[in-house]
């Protein structure tokens, strides 16, 4: 596709309502991915700061952040994003694979109940939130294979109602679907093909008009933990040539630098949570 054309094609930005958790308690304490290493040290006064730098990237686009408060013991709260899925003002709650997390669901429940939602659902499978369950507008993908159980997926299309496809994940690196897939507008997703299975990669496919491919590097450095309001793609600073490919398909890259978090395999996605 031809850059004029991508630069033609795409929508407009939308705005977008985000859940955060500031980094107050942020450490690398345990190991339960492949990125976590236990004694290695975590700047906190870096983490808060990067942390506001992508706060401030959000709202200077124009979207809306709230905040949940950190709690002491759960050093992975900062990663919103594994906190529950949010559709259509309806939440499913999240059951951590591991007990180091189990505590951060209750926490960002009571959060939910505590402002408003009507509809707040407990899960009765294992589910990582919107770690593994990526809204792409009219379908949500569910990734299986290393932290929320397939079962999950029959739970997300009970209660918000929308056709679920399931996704293997099959590289322990990329432990969750949101490492491995950004999905930019209803036309369009970059995605890691290592990361999945055959039938994962032909269902992405088969979804998408356009797919982007993400190179190795970029892909290690978590360029694809990323989120797009439909143009504007908040994406890790390191990821540069994914920044140079969404450029060239008529998106605008912003970069941010969140290298505190990929020591525990987070990045701009892990700690946002969208409230749709």
């Amino acid at each position: 596709m031809a850059g004029t054309d991508a630069v033609v094609h795409r929508e407009s930005a939308h705005a977008r309502t985000y859940l955060m958790c500031p980094p107050e308690y942020f450490a690398v304490d345990y190991s339960i991915n492949p990125w976590m290493t236990p004694g290695v040290p975590v700047d906190t006064a870096l983490a808060m700061s990067q942390w506001q730098q992508l706060r401030s990237a959000f709202t200077s686009l124009g979207h809306t952040v709230r905040t949940i408060d950190a709690e002491p013991g759960l050093p992975d709260m900062v990663f919103a994003a594994n906190g529950a899925t949010v559709i259509d003002g309806k939440v499913l709650g999240s059951a951590f694979r591991f007990a180091q997390r189990a505590p951060e669901a209750a926490a960002y429940l009571r959060w939910f109940r505590r402002n408003g939602y009507q509809t707040v659902v407990p899960p009765r499978s294992v589910n990582e939130g919107e770690g593994d369950i990526v809204f792409a507008g009219s379908v949500v993908f569910a990734g299986h294979g290393f932290r929320s159980d397939v079962a999950a997926a029959g739970e997300v299309q009970e209660l918000f109602g929308l056709p679920v496809i399931s996704v293997m994940l099959v590289d322990p690196r990329f432990y969750h679907l949101d490492t491995a897939l950004c999905v930019l507008d209803r036309d369009t997703a970059a995605y890691y093909p290592a990361a999945f299975d055959d039938a994962g990669a032909a269902a992405l496919a088969s979804q998408f008009a356009e797919l982007i491919e993400v190179k190795d590097e970029d892909a290690e450095v978590l360029g694809l933990n990323a989120i797009s309001d439909g143009r504007n793609v908040v994406l890790p600073a390191q990821a540069r040539g994914l920044a140079a490919q969404l450029a060239a398909a008529g998106f605008t890259p912003v970069a941010v630098d969140v290298s505190e978090f990929l020591k525990a395999g987070g990045g701009p996605k892990c700690c946002t949570l969208e409230l749709r």
